[in-house]
């Protein structure tokens, strides 16, 4: 499977906002945008002088920051959205869910990660178990009631003792859709996230028009 190997500041640069792709650093005065805040390349400050985008284009980039945010490659986004495509409610919303059910972004959500691709990191090399057993798909989808939890052995680790320390402090909003046990470095999904929980900043609807075309 393929995978961006590149620097994921040019990302943030090319989609004009900051994606959160590298955690705390993206809090910080060293983060890549707020010191070039255009887009990468010998012609990037000259581009915010071109005309006006396409309607295409605003498609395309929409679809663009959507999967660069999430870490979801083109061929599995599609697939995500002919699976809300076919559900019931609003296609543009429900892929979304599709997204946040994701469990590298609910790892990400309960502050166990500092970025999604931390999260799907340490999914993959086990240190994550779901209703009291190693899962380590990072894609996998949970449902409400299920819970999230580092592994007894990982916990012991001085970056999950770390992870406990900040917790503790509070300085992580956990969505209201899940619960989180500092304690226990665990989680809780309590419900479907809805759109209101989502607090990025997408106009899905693109995103609908641009494979609706």
């Amino acid at each position: 499977m393929g995978r961006y190997r590149g620097s994921v500041c040019r990302l943030c640069r090319r989609e004009g906002m900051k994606l959160f792709l590298k955690g705390e650093r993206c809090y910080t005065p060293k983060c890549s945008f707020e010191r070039r805040p255009y887009p990468p390349g010998i012609h990037g400050q000259a581009a915010r002088f071109r005309r006006k985008a396409s309607d295409y284009a605003l498609q395309l980039r929409e679809k663009q920051k959507v999967k660069r945010i999430y870490g979801v490659l083109e061929r599995q986004f599609r697939r995500y959205f002919r699976e809300a495509s076919r559900r019931k409610g609003l296609t543009g919303t429900t892929l979304l869910q599709i997204l946040e059910s994701r469990l590298d972004n609910v790892v990400y959500r309960l502050g166990l990660a500092d970025s999604r691709a931390q999260a799907r990191q340490l999914i993959r090399h086990g240190h994550i178990e779901v209703n009291g057993r190693k899962v380590n798909i990072p894609s996998y989808r949970v449902k409400p009631g299920d819970i999230i939890r580092v592994r007894d052995k990982s916990r012991k680790s001085p970056f999950f003792r770390e992870r406990a320390e900040v917790l503790a402090e509070g300085a992580r909003q956990v969505p209201d859709w899940l619960e989180l046990d500092v304690t226990n470095l665990a989680g809780r999904v309590l419900a479907v996230p809805q759109r209101h929980h989502i607090d990025l900043d997408i106009n899905e609807q693109l995103i609908v028009e641009f494979y609706s075309r």
